[in-house]
């Protein structure tokens, strides 16, 4: 009984990380991160050894820092403030309470928001806006890639 359950705790956090991928509320990566190893603990590391465990968490840690530079890297190119990035933070967590249209558009209207106050020039607001949201969208890209090489290896190496 305890294995199954285990084996849904496990299962559980990946979603849950996969989840947080997408949403700007969760650390995704972490959480995929710790469910694949509480599904190595289940088989007692026999399957999955360090040398995997240390594959997926170089994984982790490089998608947790594209996590944190994706959408300063785009705001850069365009010679945004960090306000847009913080404004295009806020915009993506009250986002999430518009559904997808709001996930989708909540970083692009924060980050123009957040340039509007820094420099009151609407078009550079708007190119900032567009540069800052477009690294948060690649880095959601990113991260996705990331997160399903880490399954990639895990079941490569569980089945191997």
């Amino acid at each position: 009984m305890i294995e199954i359950t285990l084996w849904s705790l496990a299962v559980v956090l990946v979603l849950i990380g996969i989840a947080g991928v997408i949403l700007p509320a969760l650390p995704g990566t972490p959480f995929v991160f710790l469910g694949l190893l509480v599904a190595a603990y289940i088989e007692n590391f026999s399957r999955i050894g360090w040398p995997t465990l240390t594959i997926l968490g170089v994984l982790t840690l490089i998608a947790t820092a594209v996590d944190f530079f994706a959408a300063s890297v785009g705001a850069k190119r365009v010679g945004a403030s960090p306000k847009a990035v913080a404004g295009a933070s806020l915009g993506a967590v009250i986002g999430i309470f518009f559904g997808l249209p709001g996930l989708f558009f909540g970083p692009f209207v924060g980050a123009v928001i957040g340039e509007y106050k820094s420099r009151p020039d609407i078009i550079h607001a708007g190119k900032a806006g567009l540069g800052t949201w477009l690294g948060i969208l690649l880095g959601i890209a990113l991260k996705i890639a990331l997160v399903f090489t880490m399954l990639g290896v895990f079941l490569l190496a569980y089945f191997m």
